[in-house]
């Protein structure tokens, strides 16, 4: 087996982070293609430094995502998107060096993960494609209340079951 970084898949890691998973340390996650795994059906893994390790080293949790680039980079953007979205649903709020389990990490918070990180950047992208065409470098009033309602609605249907 053989590992690079994945700069492009980090990028991407972190700004999900930022929107989904606001717990996750980015400067302690990194991000790895991996050639020549011989596991069947595995197309990404998290891995974490355990608190044993933590302790006898010294130092905080780090977690390492690893993608299968036989298997990752043949799926199309949104699936791997998800990839990524499922493998950060692993670490825990805590940052410990644990996992959250696959009775969390199901295909079901998978998907209102992924429809909330492509709602929210929509909004963005809305807001920047706004600020474009007005060519304004402060907000106004009107969009700071905008901003604000979007953020009420958001917040509202996130807790919609």
């Amino acid at each position: 087996m053989r590992y690079e970084p994945a700069p492009d898949i980090q990028l991407k890691a972190e700004e999900i982070s930022k929107i989904l998973f606001p717990h996750v340390d980015v400067t302690r996650l990194k991000c790895f293609r991996s050639y020549g795994s011989s596991s069947r059906g595995t197309i990404a893994r998290c891995h974490a430094l355990g608190k044993l390790l933590q302790e006898a080293i010294g130092i905080r949790a780090i977690y390492a995502l690893e993608f299968i680039s036989e298997r990752f980079d043949r799926l199309d953007k949104e699936e791997q998107l998800k990839i990524i979205i499922h493998e950060l649903m692993h670490i825990p709020k805590t940052f410990g060096g644990g996992f959250r389990q696959h009775d969390f990490v199901c295909e079901e918070n998978i998907n209102l993960n992924y429809r909330t990180y492509k709602a929210k950047t929509m909004v963005e992208k809305g807001k920047e494609e706004k600020l474009r065409q007005t060519d304004v470098r402060m907000p106004s009033v009107s969009m700071v209340k905008a901003e604000e309602n979007e953020k009420e609605k958001n917040f509202k249907s996130w807790f919609k079951i």
